[in-house]
């Protein structure tokens, strides 16, 4: 009896070669899940920039699109005073992120003390944004034109200029938005769909001509020029680099707040629009739908 029971007791005994073959089964399955991920996500990438000369740049080793030399159509004689007059602008070549640097990018620049930390670590409905993993992947915001500045300038970059900007963002056909002439708020985080910002990226039918990506909403982006209303009647044809002083940074692109007219990619925010905020322009301006992407 308990012999039995000692026997039934007794754990069964695997043959040694069945440890082993579970132990090579294991490595295999983890190893084709590794290699699927980044399969995955190299065919992401390449996807992303299959049509663009797209790659890695700078510091930050962001992606950047290739903006080719050559002449634009800059401001609209259909918009505001201050995009007045339509003219034509030869830009040398330049680099430009394809997407709005994000809260991870910019945590390294603060990570390593060469960027101060955003305004707010909030957002219009996080109350932990910045500094949270779950949002790593979101245009970072509350950033002034300074540390805009600053971060593109330790990335090995720096900031685009106006005319930089506008190229990047429609080509050289004069489109109205960087998909095109018509307007499609489906292509964009604009009028306040989401109430907040979103993952860069998230709308790839929204790419200008360049492959440049959410240069309409998610965030308004500093550029670096001065801003003033009637510099286009003045400004030089070749490579404008923006008024040499002034009171206020110019700010393009519209945000997840703003309607199809401030989606436009000529539009300049207008001092006589109705809910204008004062302190809007000035490089201390910091608010939950500012933003930046740098340029080389």
């Amino acid at each position: 009896m308990s012999d039995q029971f000692s026997e039934t007791a007794r754990p069964v005994q695997r043959p040694r070669w069945a440890f082993g073959l579970g132990v090579a089964v294991g490595l295999v399955l983890l190893g084709a899940l590794a290699f699927g991920f980044f399969s995955y996500r190299a065919a992401h990438q390449a996807a992303s920039c299959a049509q663009f000369d797209c790659q890695p740049r700078g510091n930050d080793q962001a992606e950047m699109v290739l903006v080719p030399a050559g002449e634009f159509t800059m401001g609209s004689d259909d918009g505001g005073a201050n995009e007045k007059p339509a003219h034509q602008v030869y830009l040398d070549a330049f680099w430009i992120d394809v997407y709005e640097v994000t809260n991870a990018l910019y945590k390294k620049c603060v990570d390593v003390g060469k960027c101060q930390p955003p305004g707010s670590l909030s957002s219009a409905r996080q109350d932990s944004y910045f500094g949270n993993s779950q949002f790593d992947n979101y245009p970072v915001t509350y950033i002034g034109w300074d540390d805009a500045k600053g971060y593109c300038e330790w990335a090995g970059k720096r900031l685009p200029t106006e005319a930089e900007w506008e190229k990047a963002a429609r080509g050289t056909d004069a489109r109205v938005y960087p998909w095109g002439d018509q307007w499609d708020g489906n292509k964009a985080n604009v009028e306040q769909r989401v109430g907040d910002t979103t993952s860069v990226g998230s709308y790839p039918a929204g790419a200008s001509p360049y492959g440049a990506l959410d240069m309409t909403g998610n965030v308004w982006e500093w550029v670096a020029d001065w801003y003033d209303s009637s510099y286009y009647a003045v400004s030089p044809s070749r490579n404008p680099p923006g008024p040499a002083a002034g009171q206020y940074r110019t700010l393009r692109g519209g945000g997840w707040v703003d309607d199809f007219y401030f989606a436009r990619a000529t539009s300049r925010y207008d001092f006589t629009y109705p809910t204008f905020r004062f302190d809007f322009y000035y490089p201390t301006f910091r608010y939950d739908f500012v933003g930046f992407r740098c340029a080389q």
